[in-house]
Order: structure tokens, then C-alpha cells, then sequence
């Protein structure tokens, strides 16, 4: 790059922390630092024009799992495990909320409610239904999981709902936006449109090479979740999650957060519109990518099941798609549900992992990662 004398000296000069990532956790890391090192000189790289990923691509739910979500998490994690995935997705709820504040993310608590298509599953969670509240009664003082008719008028799909009490939505383009100007606020800069391409860690320093320019810094944190794998020998697996929205429905009467198939499949309501994204299970093998795009199998189905699960009786058109990359864990494996925040080596550190949980864990996980410099 053709860089000025300027220009080095005031972005890429004396670096202390370099974030890799503008998401969630990364913007959130910066913030930390900041607040225990309020000298620091702290630079945050993007490779995208916007947080790439998927804290700007998401479908906004203000949620920390369904009840057969959590049930399924059961079958390859320990009640304690659980309990504590849940605890953090509602501690990282809660800090969002006071780090932005519910207006400015537009925080909405119209309840989550899951769906299935299948009987004898909704008959399995109804059984286990009062035992996962309790295991759950010390962190929310109440029932999370209560059962609600079909207040929807949803097609194909049992007459009852099990209803998420606790659960909400955001508009995640607010949430992204403000976070983006609380960090800018702080002095922190923010450079897109460039990307990492690899990293030597050296005595005291890294030198950190870009497909823009080489430069140093003390200290390197990995906030690119589906993406780390490029950087760090972690457990994360890119996936992607295809999404869709419709164009502006009269009258609409859909209100809150809703799930389907253990949470493959979810939407909402915004702005008159219906979001839905999801089906990663019908093509597991596909959809482990770090690409972004959209594939006929599953875009089908979601305008299927829009067509005659959602909205039976209600002409709608498809106005906007797209698609987001998450950070998974290998699939039934213990623990593999739990974000992965460590120190990597000497001077780097990650933040990754988030099993699609993002909106819920990554304001915590952020601030984590930052705290890891204390030990």
C-alpha cells in the first residue's frame, strides 16, 4: 500500500492490542481493554466493508435454547454443562442489554415458542418439561417453560406450543451500529477491509502480515469465530446459515421468536415482515463452510415451510436472502457446545466458538477474552 509517513505513524505505529474481528466479541474485547487499559493503543482489523460472520447477519433472537434444544444438548453434555451454558447465554443476554442499552438494540421480551411437526417429540419435552425447569429455577426464580394453543394458527404442526418465557429479539443492525460507535467513541480504531492473512509471534512483539501492509503489536486477540480456523489449531468449524425475509405483510399477526426441529429452523417478526433462516440439517456436509451464499435445498424448504407451516392462508413474496457463518464445535462431542476462550500462546489469545449463539454469549465472551490478559 502506499502508505504516508502519517498514516504509519497513527494506525500502525506502537500498537499494544490488535483484535482480529468487529463482531460481537471482538468489539466487545476492545471495550474491555479499554476499561483496564485506558492508554493502550487498541486497533481492530475487518476484513469485510461490515462485520463479516455473523453478528451482522443473524436473525436477531434474543435467546439461550429451546427446551428439545437443550434436551438434545443432554445427549452429549452433563446437567451441570448445561446449566452452565445456559447461565452464560443469560449473563451474556444481560450484559448486551446494559452494555447498549434495550432501546438502541430495540430489545423486545415477546417470548420465544417452539413449534414441532412431529407428536411424539412434543410428547418427549412435555414429559421432561418440569424437570428442566427445575434444573433451571436458579438462575431465572421461575418456570422458563410453560405451554401455550395455537395462538398463530400455524398449519401441520401440534396444537400446543412450549412456550420460552424468558425469551426476546433485537434488531441486530441497531445492536451492530451502536456497538461499532460505542468502540469508535473510546478511541479505538477500526479498519476494514483488510485481512490477516498470518501472524509471527515473536520475543516481545507479533508481526502480524495483511494483504495490505505488515506491522507489529504487543499483544493478538482472534475474535473471527467460523473463521478461526485459519488461525488457531481449535475445535471450530465453520457453518453456515441460510436466511430469507419477506416483503412487508398486511395485518400481520405473528409476534416473538419461534423455533422448529431442536432450533434448525427459526423466525420472527420485524418491521411487518417474517425473517426465517435455518435447515442446516438437511445438508450437514454442504453448509460446513466459511463461504457465504444460498443453496435450492434449503432455500426450498424454508419457502415450503413458509408456505404451508407459517403463513397457510397469507400471499407473501421473498424480498431478501442471504447467509451468516457460524463457529460450531465437532457435533456430539462432549463439551463441544462451550465457547473456547484461551490463551493461545505468549502473546495471542482467542474468543471463539460461539455455537450460534452469539446475540446471547458474545458480549460476555468478549469481555473474557480481554480479562485473559490479567492472568
Amino acid at each position: 500500500m502506499n502508505l504516508s509517513y502519517w498514516e504509519l505513524k497513527e494506525w500502525f505505529s506502537n500498537i499494544d492490542f490488535t483484535i482480529v474481528g468487529s463482531g460481537i466479541v471482538g468489539l466487545n474485547c476492545a471495550l474491555q481493554l479499554k476499561k483496564m487499559h485506558p492508554k493502550a493503543t487498541i486497533i481492530i482489523l475487518e476484513k469485510g466493508m461490515l462485520p463479516q460472520g455473523a453478528s451482522t447477519k443473524n436473525a436477531g433472537f434474543a435467546c439461550f435454547g429451546s427446551l428439545s434444544e437443550i434436551l438434545d444438548d443432554l445427549q452429549s453434555h452433563t446437567e451441570e454443562e448445561v446449566f452452565q451454558l445456559v447461565k452464560k447465554r443469560w449473563e451474556g443476554l444481560q450484559l448486551l442489554r446494559a452494555t447498549l442499552g434495550d432501546k438502541n438494540i430495540d430489545f423486545q421480551p415477546n417470548k420465544g415458542f417452539e413449534l414441532f411437526k412431529e407428536k411424539e417429540i412434543f410428547e418427549e419435552c412435555l414429559q421432561q418439561k418440569e424437570a428442566i425447569n427445575q434444573l433451571l429455577h436458579p438462575i431465572f426464580k421461575d418456570d422458563v417453560f410453560t405451554i401455550s394453543e395455537n395462538q398463530f394458527s400455524f398449519q401441520k404442526v401440534v396444537p400446543k406450543y412450549i412456550v420460552n418465557n424468558f425469551e426476546g429479539q433485537i434488531d441486530t443492525g441497531k445492536m451492530a451500529a451502536k456497538l461499532l460507535q460505542k468502540v469508535q467513541q473510546k478511541d479505538i480504531k477500526i479498519i476494514n477491509s483488510i485481512a490477516v492473512e498470518s501472524f509471527v509471534e515473536k520475543e516481545t512483539t507479533i508481526h502480524i502480515k495483511t494483504n495490505k501492509l505488515d506491522f507489529y503489536t504487543k499483544k493478538l486477540f482472534i475474535a473471527t469465530n467460523g473463521f478461526a480456523n485459519q488461525f488457531i489449531n481449535e475445535n471450530v468449524q465453520p457453518a453456515r446459515a441460510q436466511v430469507l425475509i419477506t416483503k412487508p405483510i398486511k395485518n400481520l399477526h405473528i409476534k416473538g421468536t419461534f423455533h422448529l426441529d431442536k432450533g434448525y429452523f427459526y423466525f420472527r417478526n420485524i418491521d411487518d415482515r417474517i425473517l426465517f433462516g435455518g435447515g442446516r440439517n438437511l445438508d450437514f456436509t454442504t453448509e460446513q463452510t466459511s463461504e457465504f451464499g444460498q443453496t435450492s435445498i434449503i432455500q426450498n424448504e424454508l419457502e415450503k415451510m413458509l408456505q404451508e407451516i407459517i403463513l397457510p392462508t397469507i400471499p407473501f413474496e421473498i424480498e431478501h436472502r442471504w447467509s451468516g457463518i457460524m463457529g460450531l464445535g465437532s457435533r456430539n462431542l462432549s463439551g463441544q457446545k462451550k465457547a473456547i476462550v484461551k490463551q493461545v500462546s505468549n502473546h495471542v489469545f482467542c474468543g471463539v466458538r460461539l455455537g450460534g449463539m452469539g446475540v446471547a454469549i458474545g458480549s460476555l465472551v468478549g469481555k473474557e477474552l480481554a480479562e485473559l490478559t490479567k492472568k
